[in-house]
């Protein structure tokens, strides 16, 4: 007779003392970045109590091998940028390194950014150098350029995880997309690389596809899940698009959703509490419109509109290293760039906090200001541009109508949940 519940995931108690102090497990206060005298961020729920990610926990390092790309995807930033284009040195790297050593426990080394990182030709080294130092090695990749050699050797690296971009399940919609590539290309490669890795229950890398949601190929989202199942893919990864030119704002999905953005502690908000269920010819309609009936939907316990006023890099504790060194605090502040949000042509700026070649990693970390900047982020005390009708304040990412310094993150899209990096 079963008397305890099975479960994969053991319970983790915390304890209150006697003057009221909670004491969370060490191996746990660790992993959260919970030292002695940090700061913590408390938000209360209806029966639950949520502790932020210490800002000063460094999590997470994205790492811009190259703003380079062999393709040239509509989606992309660089339709309407004009930046000096190059590839990481290996004296911008090793001060990287050397700052992931420092770091306890290491962290999650995420290779990415505006370029294609497998047009570096020593990522597979960065790769196996950053596991050497402890860290979890993670990549996204357009795929077109993962041929044997470098399948075999981003599996000998030790990747964790690889990410490929596929914005399409017919050869069609994806070359629609993603110009200059072929579908049946990037599938030959993603099934060489599942069948080059050691067999077993967590083969490595694990493979994941990311998905880039648009008008012209939302269709293909159904084929696309089945077709991952058949590649043996373990995560999927699905993001609305952010147009970049004028034509791609008519292929958002999420006009609507920008008009029911709510602040999810107000007083007034309207509750829709929803149970699972089936989604068959019966359940389907009706439960569609009721997630989109402009109430605060919590979904079986868990609150939907939760994504709201959250900066995702922030509460992953993360940072982002450009190809030369800069450091800034998400990929998006990589470049100054433009994008375009209810009609208006909206220039967002960089936003560089050092470079490594100047400083150590942890060292601009901890820099009074960027910690004072991520307290700002994390409570998102930013006018509420992404719901409001606009202004001419709209047009830069500089201030705001709340006064707040630049980089000013009220109309990120990051922050309502619409637009995800994996």
């Amino acid at each position: 007779m079963i008397t305890e519940p099975i479960t994969n995931k053991p319970t983790i108690w915390a304890e209150v003392d006697a003057n009221g102090r909670l004491i969370i497990p060490p191996d746990l206060a660790s992993r959260y970045g919970l030292q002695p005298g940090e700061r913590v961020r408390l938000q209360p729920g209806e029966n639950d109590l949520r502790l932020h990610r210490a800002v000063g926990n460094l999590a997470k390092i994205y790492i811009e091998p190259t703003n380079r790309c062999n393709l040239d995807c509509l989606t992309c930033m660089r339709h309407n940028w004009d930046v000096t284009m190059g590839r990481m040195s290996a004296a911008v790297f090793e001060r990287i390194l050397a700052g992931i050593r420092e770091i306890d426990p290491p962290p999650t080394v995420f290779f990415g950014g505006v370029g294609e990182p497998l047009f570096h030709p020593r990522t597979p080294e960065m790769v196996a150098a950053v596991k050497a130092a402890g860290a979890r090695a993670e990549l996204i990749t357009n795929g077109t350029l993962l041929d044997e050699k470098k399948a075999r050797a981003l599996i000998e690296a030790g990747l964790d995880l690889i990410w490929v971009s596929l914005d399409g399940a017919r050869p069609e919609s994806y070359a629609d997309v993603r110009l200059g590539a072929e579908l049946p290309n990037v599938l030959a490669n993603i099934r060489r690389l599942r069948s080059l890795r050691r067999p077993g229950h967590r083969a490595k890398p694990a493979i994941g596809i990311a998905f880039v949601a648009m008008r012209r190929n939302i269709g293909d989202l159904p084929e696309l899940l089945n077709l991952g199942k058949r590649l043996g893919v373990s995560r999927f990864h699905v993001s609305n698009v952010q147009p970049h030119t004028r034509q791609m704002q008519q292929e958002i999905l999420y006009t609507a959703a920008l008009n029911s953005i709510t602040f999810v502690e107000s007083p007034w908000l309207r509750q829709l509490i929803l149970p699972k269920m089936d989604l068959n010819e019966h359940t389907r309609e009706p439960f569609l419109q009721a997630l989109d009936s402009g109430y605060n939907v919590r979904l079986a316990g868990q609150n939907l509109g939760g994504a709201n006023d959250v900066c995702t890099f922030i509460e992953s504790g993360s940072l982002t290293v450009g190809w030369d060194g800069r450091v800034t605090p998400c990929p998006p502040l990589l470049y100054d760039h433009t994008v375009y949000l209810r009609e208006y042509e909206r220039k967002s700026r960089q936003h560089t906090i050092g470079n490594v070649l100047e400083h150590g990693l942890l060292d601009l970390w901890h820099d009074p200001d960027y910690v004072a900047y991520r307290e700002r982020v994390q409570s998102f005390a930013f006018a509420p541009c992404t719901p409001c009708g606009g202004c001419e304040l709209l047009e830069e990412n500089q201030t705001d109508c709340f006064d707040n310094q630049a980089p000013a993150c009220g109309a990120c899209l990051w922050a309502q949940g619409i637009v995800q990096c994996p």
